[in-house]
Order: structure tokens, then sequence, then C-alpha cells
């Protein structure tokens, strides 16, 4: 029951962790990308630079660094709460929605926005009744690849999780390396495999509707 109970625990950390991140990415990156694709402005190449550098980086560095910033030596330590793991996601995925939505508000056809002001909308207006919907399968695409990320995070949740925030991925590798429980750690396995499938089918049917 105990083992149950750990597991239980584990998967919906997982995936609240995995959704809070992907629903703070987005809020962020969608933002960030319009401003960076639809205005021009002096440094704007070495911003979207910036933004996309850490994704390239392992999780372990980009961990190290917020740990850095959000640990006992930084500005806050913020080690053990959802605030440092959302931070990492946050700065790991940036990348994902910058270009993924960014390539949709690129493909728009540039005379939409003119039409629908000329039809009497606000700038706001149009963006959000004619852009938006128009931009809003690659929002979902990427949406659902940055939970992917989140999802199979390791060693974001290891550096900042502190022992107190832990995933599937987190009690898979505590079991097999420190409890030398295979046979726990191989049911982990099968069930963050399952939820890695079902994500992947999700994301499978939405790129088929883009």
């Amino acid at each position: 029951h105990n083992y149950r109970a750990v597991a239980r625990l584990a998967q919906g950390v997982t995936v609240a962790q995995a959704a809070a991140s992907c629903a703070l990415t987005l809020a962020v990156g969608v933002p960030v990308t319009w401003v960076l694709t639809r205005f021009s402005f002096r440094g704007r190449a070495a911003l979207r630079t910036i933004a996309t550098v850490p994704f390239v980086l392992p999780t372990v560095v980009i961990g190290a660094a917020v740990a850095s910033v959000l640990g006992p030596r930084g500005v806050v330590d913020a080690r053990g709460t959802w605030w440092a793991i959302l931070a990492a996601h946050l700065c790991f995925n940036l990348a994902v929605v910058l270009r993924t939505v960014g390539a949709a508000l690129a493909a728009v056809d540039p005379d939409l926005e003119p039409a629908a002001r000329l039809l009497g909308a606000s700038p706001f207006g149009a963006a959000r009744r004619v852009v938006l919907p128009a931009v809003a399968p690659a929002v979902a695409a990427a949406g659902i690849v940055v939970f992917l990320f989140c999802l199979t995070s390791f060693g974001v949740i290891v550096i900042l999780g502190g022992g107190a925030v832990t995933t599937v991925e987190v009690e898979i590798w505590t079991r097999a390396t420190r409890q030398f429980d295979l046979s726990g750690a191989g049911v982990l396995c099968l069930l963050q495999l399952l939820a890695v499938l079902a994500t992947l089918a999700v994301h499978a049917r939405v790129s088929r509707g883009r």
C-alpha cells in the first residue's frame, strides 16, 4: 500500500508540474514570440539567441544555473519548491514556443490584419479574432511538446527538487540505484512509457489537424 501511495503521488506530481510548466511557458512564450516576430527593433536577434541557447544545453546545466540564482547562495533559496522548477522549465522550453509559434506567425497572410482593421476592428481585436485563431494549432502543438519535455524532466527535478519534489523519473532512479527495487522501478518505467505514448498520440493528432 505504501508503494502504491508513493507511486500515485509521484505520478500526480509529475503530471501537475508538467502542466504548470507548460501553462507558464505558453503564458510567457506566446507574447515574447509575438514581439520578436511582429516588431523590428535593435537587439531583436540577440534576444532571440539568448532565449534559444538554453534549449541546446543539458537540463543539468539549466538546473545548476537556476540553482545559482534560486539556491542557498543565490537571491533566494527556492530549492525544494515548484517555483525553481517552473523557472528552469521556462528557460529550457521557451525556444520551443519561439520556433513553433514564430513560424506560424510568420506564415500568416500579412493582409489579414489590415483587412480586419479596415472592417472596423481595433488592433487588439484584429489580433485576437484573426491572427490568434490562425496560430492556435501551433500554440497547441508547442504546448504538447513542452508538456512532454517537462513530463520526462530528470536533471532539473534532481537538482532543484531538493528531495521535496519528486517525479516518476526521479522515483525510478531512486528505486533502481539506491533501493535496488528493480521490479518497482520497472513498473514505474512502464507507467511513464504509457504516459509518454499518450502524449505523443495527442501531439500526432494535433499535428494532423495543423
